[in-house]
Parts: C-alpha cells; sequence; structure tokens
C-alpha cells in the first residue's frame, strides 16, 4: 500500500468513526492547494472526489489537466472581484463568500448548463485581521442576497478557519460558536446543510461540534510546498 493510499484510507476511517458518532453524514475535502495534478490523479483513483482550492488560477491548470476525471471542484481562497467570471465559470463550489459585492458578478457569470454555484459563507469566527471572513453580525444579509440569486447561485451554509489554539477547549468553543451560527442560518433559510471546518490538526473536534464536511490538506497529501 502506498503512503498515499495509507493516509486516504486512515482519514477516512477516522472521519467515519467520528461522524458515526454523531451520527451525521461528514464530506471530505482534499485540500490540494500547492499539490500537482498527479498528485491529485492518485486520490481520485482512491476513490476522493472533492478537491479544494485557494487559488484560482492554479486550481484552472489542475482542472485542464484533469479533465477526464469527473471531481468537484471547491474554491476555498479568498475571493478577488476580478476572479468572480473565472470562479462563476469553472467551479462547483464557492466556500469563502465574504462580501455583498461579489454576489451579483458570481450570479451573472454563472453558466445555466452548470447549474447552481454551491456557496458557503465565510464566518471569521475569531475576529481576527490577517483572515478572510464576514462578521458574524454580516451572515444574514449575505444570504439574503445569495438565496435572492437563485437559481444562479445555491447558498449551502458556512464555513470557518477559527484560530489556531493549542489549548483544545478554545477550538471547541470556536466551533460551537459556529454551529450556533449555522442553526440559526437554517432556522432562516431550511435548505441550508453544510458547516464547513475542521482541518487536519482538529477535524475530529469540528465533527464533534456539528461538522458535515472537513477540509484536510497535510494529513492526505504532506506539508505544504513553500
Amino acid at each position: 500500500m502506498s503512503s498515499s493510499e495509507t493516509a486516504f484510507t486512515e482519514i477516512c476511517a477516522r472521519i467515519a468513526h467520528a461522524a458515526t458518532q454523531q451520527n451525521r453524514d461528514v464530506k471530505l475535502l482534499a485540500v490540494s492547494k500547492t499539490k500537482p495534478a498527479a498528485n491529485l490523479r492518485l486520490l481520485a483513483a482512491l476513490g476522493q472526489r472533492r478537491f479544494g482550492e485557494n487559488y484560482v488560477q492554479e486550481a484552472l491548470a489542475k482542472q485542464r489537466e484533469l479533465a477526464d476525471l469527473a471531481l468537484e471542484w471547491h474554491l476555498i481562497g479568498p475571493l478577488q472581484s476580478n476572479k468572480c467570471r473565472e470562479t462563476a465559470e469553472h467551479f462547483d463550489w464557492l466556500q469563502s463568500l465574504d462580501r455583498l459585492k461579489l454576489v451579483a458578478p458570481l450570479a451573472r457569470w454563472r453558466p445555466p448548463t452548470r447549474g447552481p454555484l454551491q456557496v458557503l459563507i465565510q464566518v471569521n469566527i475569531d475576529d481576527e485581521s490577517s483572515k478572510s471572513g464576514c462578521r458574524p453580525e454580516e451572515i444574514a444579509g449575505l444570504a439574503a442576497a445569495v438565496a435572492a440569486a437563485a437559481p444562479a447561485l445555491h447558498l449551502r451554509g458556512l464555513m470557518a478557519i477559527p484560530a489556531p489554539q493549542a489549548d483544545p477547549d478554545l477550538r471547541r468553543a470556536a466551533f460551537a460558536r459556529m454551529r450556533g451560527l449555522f442553526e440559526a442560518l437554517r432556522r432562516e433559510h431550511p435548505g441550508v446543510d453544510t458547516l464547513s471546518m475542521g482541518m487536519s490538526e482538529d477535524f475530529e473536534l469540528a465533527i464533534a461540534e456539528g461538522a458535515t464536511m472537513v477540509r484536510i490538506g497535510s494529513a492526505l497529501f504532506g506539508a505544504r510546498a513553500a
């Protein structure tokens, strides 16, 4: 068994165990930023279909190289206004919507033949100046705008990258705050079903606090390239 297969099998087993404890389905998003397309092809051969990229141009190059595979592409990095058209045309999911001004161009450029762009609102849950994401009080306005942009856009839920904390109780508290925001959003928009949070070092804790999708990079691919 190759190292890639071993890592993938172990991660899937851990996700399945944590999800079973919560009686909830949890999806794996393989975070493939900085990794070559060949690495993604290896994981795809093992059954992985969802891949997350930070940069539009890097992702587009991989999409061209892997066009023979039926992969699902998620943009998880900050979205610049001048990348709205390429994002709308070439991605299946946008996990990092954080500003109202992005909604209209995304809806305008989404090709009807691709179906709706699946959208998560990114929340800056720990109010970090270095991170993207809206404030919790901005979620409602963003959600309403995305919902009004149907059928080009489809509101699916929330995403967050809490501040790194050595203390697991502090990480748990951030995840718990996200769960509260997610549940509030679901009350207003019953079709919402996705809470994307948790990474290689804390995904089991995130699942325990409500995650339905976890974003795993280094545990699958090894350390990020410099």
